[in-house]
C-alpha cells in the first residue's frame, strides 16, 4: 500500500507564504507525476500545479508566478511553495501522484491521493 500525507496548511493573511509538503511511503518502485490539486468550498477540484519525474513543471495559470512545484527524488517528497497568497487561493489542497509498485507477478501503477491540508487567506 502506498501513502500520501501533506502538511504545512494553515492560516495566512493575504500577501503572506505557505510551504507545502506531501511524503508517499510504502512499498513503492516508482513515483512517476505529482501534483496538487484544490477545492474550494462549492467549487470543483482543480488543478494547481503538476511535476513529472523528470522535473517538467505545469501551472494553472492563476497561480503562475506565484507559486513553485519542486520534488525530492530521494525522499519521496513533492513540495508546493505559495507566495503572494491571496484570499481566493483558500481552499483544501490535495497531493496525487502516480505510483508504480511490485505486486505479486507485476508492476502495477496507480494514482494515490492525500487526504487534503486546509489553506486559508484572510484578507
Amino acid at each position: 500500500q502506498v501513502q500520501l500525507v501533506e502538511s504545512g496548511g494553515g492560516l495566512v493573511q493575504a500577501g503572506g507564504s505557505l510551504r507545502l509538503s506531501c511524503a508517499a511511503s510504502g512499498s513503492i518502485f516508482k513515483i512517476n507525476a505529482m501534483g496538487w490539486y484544490r477545492q474550494a468550498p462549492g467549487k470543483q477540484r482543480e488543478l494547481v500545479a503538476r511535476i513529472t519525474s523528470g522535473g517538467s513543471t505545469g501551472y494553472a495559470d492563476s497561480v503562475k508566478g506565484r507559486f513553485t512545484i519542486s520534488r525530492d527524488n530521494a525522499k519521496n517528497t513533492v513540495y508546493l511553495q505559495m507566495n503572494s497568497l491571496q484570499p481566493e487561493d483558500t481552499a483544501d489542497y490535495y497531493c496525487n501522484a502516480g505510483v508504480t509498485y511490485f505486486s505479486s507477478h507485476y508492476y502495477v501503477t496507480d494514482d494515490y491521493w492525500g487526504q487534503g491540508t486546509q489553506v486559508a487567506v484572510s484578507s
